[in-house]
């Protein structure tokens, strides 16, 4: 008999394994080009999702903010001007950046950026708010 984990609340756990370049791209609500490398539509995702993000050299991503999840950025490749509720920062390759729920938010690209965005609870286009 297979001793029960308390952590697992009863709910059976698999494995879930997705490789970043089998992910297909597509346009967030933002403008940003996103691969979900975890998220809802792909995985048993309950609590939070993580994707990666490409923004071009000079190019945005349309300011808004999200009513339920909070974002972190974790900056792969590039630089550029972070705005969070009127704060700008440049930021650049390997920062984090914490952008709180209900926060309006954009990152303009310097150079072009590559970067990982997790969200909790997962991203949804419909918890995208924009003025």
């Amino acid at each position: 008999m297979r001793a029960v984990q308390p952590w697992k609340n009863f709910i059976e756990v698999i494995m879930t394994v997705l490789n970043l370049a089998a992910q297909t791209p597509f346009v967030t609500k933002d403008g940003s080009v996103i691969r979900s490398i975890l998220d809802l539509a792909n995985a048993p995702v309950r609590q939070q999702s993580l994707a990666e993000a490409t923004v071009p050299r000079g190019a945005s991503t349309q300011r808004h903010y999200h009513r339920m999840s909070e974002e972190f950025y974790f900056i792969l490749e590039g630089s550029g001007r972070m705005e969070i509720d009127g704060e700008m920062r440049n930021v650049g390759e390997g920062d984090a950046i914490l952008i709180p729920a209900g926060s309006w938010h954009t990152i303009i690209a310097g150079e072009p950026l590559r970067f990982l965005c997790c969200c909790a609870p997962p991203y949804s286009h419909g918890d995208t708010y924009f003025e």
